[in-house]
């Protein structure tokens, strides 16, 4: 083949390339445009109770065989991931997980800034830094933090701006290694009101609402006030629990959460004894579903 004839052969491969390439960006654009609000929206498990006890074999086995694709990893559990592993054994936890079918949504910290004593506060940014440095380098991308709770003789405003204040230097450095820092609404300062007074000191934009589904939803104005309150701050993970249980109104939260089209991972933090917890948890995954999809007819009919 000559110069030119070569030149010509190579540029009109190009153009067909490119043009296949556009072809395909066009078709996954209109898929995704005829999809409903909430497909997207992806069940994971918080290895709270349930995962407590796996090993990292064990969890990724299990959550395979209950076609479960995503987990946050609790410290301290028997899977070990922690700040104390080396780079070699980072490396590894990272390609485990990319060679599994399972994604490591992040690290759950038991970290708070809520003590009067500053000293305990900078050891929990410190800490937590650690564990946003340990998510990125084993594949994650966030970490669960939590508030936590008021103490006798401290205005509640000066803890809600001692805490926002730490959480926004949190998302500052998280943003360097690509690390939402989830907040999880939990402890004394559940309120949801609380949670966006919290947010509004932080003023970060990677500084994410944790959605934990507690009682306290329910407070006030009632779910659809208090989950439109911290809406515009969710990040990439909710947090639910057992669906089959009466205590929560989670026809309800699925129909809010695909009417806003939520697209990130609603994660099963679970703490009964099921004797199967494989079994249970694909029961679980199942009942995620149905709620997507009940869900879904409801929103359309509107």
């Amino acid at each position: 083949m000559s110069h030119n004839n070569r030149r010509w052969f190579l540029q009109a491969s190009a153009a067909v390339a490119a043009g296949a390439t556009l072809s395909t960006a066009t078709t996954r654009s209109s898929l995704a445009a005829e999809l409903p609000p909430g497909s997207s929206m992806q069940f994971g498990l918080v290895t709270y109770q349930w995962g407590r006890d796996w090993d990292f074999p064990t969890l990724i086995k299990n959550c395979a065989m209950a076609e479960v694709y995503g987990v946050e990893l609790r410290t301290t559990h028997a899977h070990a991931v922690e700040p104390t592993l080396s780079e070699k054994q980072r490396d590894d936890v990272r390609r485990r997980f990319a060679d599994s079918p399972v994604e490591l949504v992040g690290i759950g910290s038991n970290e708070r800034y809520d003590d009067p004593n500053p000293e305990v506060v900078k050891k929990a940014v410190e800490a937590t830094k650690a564990f946003l440095r340990l998510s990125h380098d084993v594949g994650g991308t966030g970490v669960k933090v939590k508030p936590d709770r008021f103490h006798p003789n401290v205005p509640r405003e000066k803890t809600i701006e001692q805490i926002g204040k730490a959480l926004s230097e949190l998302g500052d450095y998280g943003l360097g290694f690509g690390q939402e820092v989830r907040l999880e609404v939990h402890g004394q300062c559940a309120e949801l009101p609380t949670i966006k007074a919290i947010l509004e000191v932080a003023d970060n934009d990677n500084v994410k609402v944790c959605w934990n589904s507690n009682p306290q939803d329910l407070q006030g104005e009632g779910l659809a006030h208090n989950f439109g309150l911290v809406r515009p701050s969710f990040g990439m993970t909710a947090h639910i629990h057992e669906l089959n249980s009466d205590q929560y109104p989670y026809a309800e939260l699925f129909r809010l959460l695909v009417a806003s089209d939520y697209e990130g991972w609603l994660l099963l933090e679970a703490s009964s004894e099921p004797a199967d917890r494989v079994a249970a948890l694909t029961e679980q995954r199942k009942l995620f579903q149905q709620f997507i999809a009940a869900a879904q007819k409801q929103v359309a009919g509107k």
